[in-house]
Order: structure tokens, then C-alpha cells, then sequence
């Protein structure tokens, strides 16, 4: 499948990380059905938010190692469907990418968390009580401080806020997030979350938010299928079979017999479990309310770009899940056609992941990440020949 065509700028305009991801922006604010008055403020707030990055030329390397995306571009975007018809866009950045140490690079971060702050009138209380958790002196891991922009009509975002939970040392990870819990009043929060191999990242709502939420991620390695359908932990969330079917859907498990597994990605185990072995799935527990001692949101992250052999299909994907839930599928490629013209089957990960969102009290959603691919396209795979039947 080929992306279908859209008025591309030109070379001239497109010669920045910020003039590029600017103009992307832009266009899926349009796919998203914001006024080209919003377009234009949110492609500005996307410039500013990198600050002298913007105007680095393409034809440098990235500005860091970032791992927000697998070029290093500190720029993604995601579009979450629901049943209604709306799609909401969301563009995650990671404004201190060019600094030359984490420490650094959280400061630039937390600046521009500020300016945001005081821009839109919002209170940074509760990331201020976390600061020094989560931005020591001297931290560690591989990321500092990440924010997302929600994009309303209107020309003021919601923010979220991505924090690093390693920053004191990878063993110290699980002190890390559940001290941060306790401050935030989640205190039983912690003994809720299911068991798991990782604690990637820590988010917060900030802004005008209805009901603020705390988020927990996990990483999965290795993840089976029924362990996978286990493991949300909110009341009158996604039931198991539920997150099986999405699973099995998204990361092409259910695309053909398992014994002819193409990619080399899955495996039976002696007890006759299908596990995924490539890139680990994540979950996103969130919590609202204090007093429950229980996630009111459960996310099921599927990294499609790990499981395709190329973006086609992570397109054919998300297109059957979109379908599954009752949403319109159509403004996914037209998304896709906003960042790049290329052909879908010359690379992997323009898709690089689809998600299941349940959130108490609200319908389901679907959301597709979306790539902006500014220093490089990653070739398709391969498939590995499936062996003739004997006998």
C-alpha cells in the first residue's frame, strides 16, 4: 500500500529539524480537523519547543542518540481514535536534546515545561514535587525529561510530562516510582501494578486536565499471551480476551499459522505458551484518584514497527483493529501521507506503535505513533522463507 499523495513543501522549507517537523505537524493538524489558525500556532510551539535544534540543517547528524525514536528524530506524533469519529493528535518532543549530558538536557527540559506553564497558565506543582527524584545531579539512563502536547482547538495544548525512572540508578527503579506515587498521594498505588521487567517511564498530567492522571510503563520481555491478558489491573478494564485479540492482531500473531513464523519473532515454549521475543511490549497503568489504591486506565502498547515486515502492514493492522472498535480508519493514512511520500512497503517503523486505551468511565481508544523519519528510513525486512512440507 502506498500512502496517498499530499502538497509537499518544498526542498527549501523542509531543510531544518524545525522547518520539517514544523510543516509535518502542520498537515496532521489539518487530517486532525484543526483550523489552519491552530495549525500554524501548534507548528510554532513545535519550533520553539526545540529551541536552537530547530534551525539545525538535515543534513547534519541527529543532535543526540535519543532513543524517542529509533533515527533519533526528538520528535513523534500519535493519533488517538474513538467511536465518534474524532481522532485527537498528540506530538511528543524531547526539548533538550542537544544538550551535552542528561543533567543538562533536564534543565533545558524543565525551562520549557516552565515557559509552557506560565504561557498557558497552568501550575507545575506536582512535577515540581518530583524534581529531585527524577533530576539529580548527576543522573543516569537514557532519557531526562520528555513532554506531549495534546493539540485542542483553540491553541492551548494539555500537556504530559515523561520522566526517566532510572535517573538514580536502574536498581533503584521500583524505589523511584513508587516514592514518587506516595508524594502524589498514590501511596498503595505501587502494589497494584502487575509484575514486570522494567519501569521505562513515569508520566504526569499537567494543565486542564478533567482528572489529572499519575502513569506508570512497564516493559514486558518475552511476553506470552496469556500473560499479556492478565495484565491490566483497573476495575471494569479490558477484559482477557479483549487484550489477547489486540495483541494478537497488532503484532501479526494471528496473521498466519504459528509454525510459520516469517519474521522469527515469536516462539512456543515447552508449556505451550506463544511468546513475543522481539521489541517488549509496554503497559501504561494511571492512576486519578487517591484514595482507590487502584489504576482507573490501563494502556496495552504493541511496537508494530518490531513485528511487520513493513509499514504496509502495520497499516493493514491498524486499519482491522480500527474497524474492530468501530472507528474510521481513513484519517490514519492521510496521517501518514502528511510526514512522508514514500512508498509504505520501502520501510519499517513510519508505524511504530498501535495501543489499546481503556480510561474508567470513557470509551475505548485506539491510537497509532507515528514517526516523523527526519534523519532516516529503516528497510523493510526480509521474511524468512517458510520450509517446505515433507512427508
Amino acid at each position: 500500500m502506498t500512502a496517498p499523495a499530499l502538497d509537499r513543501p518544498s526542498e527549501t522549507t523542509t531543510s531544518t529539524l524545525g522547518s520539517l517537523t514544523s510543516a509535518q505537524l502542520a498537515r496532521l493538524c489539518g487530517v486532525a480537523g484543526l483550523s489552519p489558525v491552530d495549525a500554524k500556532a501548534y507548528a510554532a510551539v513545535l519550533a520553539e519547543a526545540l529551541g536552537p535544534v530547530a534551525e539545525r540543517p538535515l543534513d547534519l547528524p541527529p543532535p543526540s542518540r535519543t532513543f524517542l525514536s529509533d533515527d533519533h528524530t526528538p520528535v513523534e506524533y500519535s493519533l488517538s481514535f474513538l467511536p465518534d469519529g474524532a481522532c485527537a493528535l498528540r506530538v511528543l518532543i524531547e526539548p533538550g536534546c542537544a544538550a551535552p549530558g542528561l543533567a543538562q538536557n533536564g534543565r533545558l527540559g524543565l525551562d520549557v515545561i516552565r515557559d509552557m506553564a506560565y504561557r498557558w497558565g497552568f501550575s507545575t506543582d506536582r512535577l515540581d514535587e518530583l524534581e529531585d527524584l527524577f533530576l539529580p545531579p548527576v543522573p543516569q539512563g537514557d532519557l531526562a525529561l520528555w513532554c506531549a502536547l495534546e493539540l485542542r482547538p483553540g491553541g492551548v495544548p494539555m500537556l504530559k510530562v515523561y520522566l526517566n525512572p532510572a535517573a538514580n540508578g536502574a536498581e533503584h527503579c521500583a524505589d523511584t516510582v513508587r516514592e514518587a506515587l506516595g508524594r502524589l498521594g498514590h501511596g498503595q498505588a505501587f502494589a497494584s501494578l502487575p509484575p514486570a521487567d522494567g519501569y521505562p517511564f513515569l508520566a504526569l498530567d499537567l494543565g486542564d486536565w478533567e482528572s489529572p492522571r499519575v502513569k506508570v510503563y512497564l516493559r514486558h520481555d518475552r511476553l506470552s499471551v496469556t500473560e499479556a491478558a492478565g495484565l491490566s489491573r483497573m476495575d471494569a478494564g479490558p477484559g482477557a480476551a479483549e487484550i489477547e485479540r489486540f495483541l494478537r492482531t497488532a503484532s501479526g500473531l494471528g496473521e498466519s499459522v504459528f509454525d510459520e513464523d516469517r519474521l522469527g519473532l515469536f516462539e512456543t515454549g515447552p508449556d505451550g505458551e506463544e511468546r513475543l521475543t522481539g521489541r517488549p511490549v509496554l503497559t501504561c497503568h494511571a492512576f486519578t484518584k487517591t484514595e482507590l489504591g487502584r489504576p482507573t486506565g490501563f494502556t496495552l502498547h504493541v511496537p508494530v514497527r518490531g513485528y511487520a515486515a513493513h509499514d504496509g502492514e502495520a497499516l493493514s493492522r491498524a486499519t482491522d483493529l480500527l474497524r474492530a472498535y468501530g472507528m474510521d480508519p481513513a484519517p490514519l493514512p492521510r496521517a501518514l501521507a502528511a510526514v512522508t511520500s514514500r512508498p509504505l512497503q520501502d520501510g519499517v517503523g513510519l508505524v511504530a506503535y498501535l495501543a489499546l486505551a481503556h480510561q474508567q468511565g470513557r470509551p475505548p481508544r485506539v491510537t497509532t505513533y507515528i514517526s516523523a523519519e527526519a534523519y532516516a528510513v529503516h528497510p523493510p525486512v526480509t521474511p524468512r522463507p517458510v520450509p517446505a512440507a515433507t512427508g
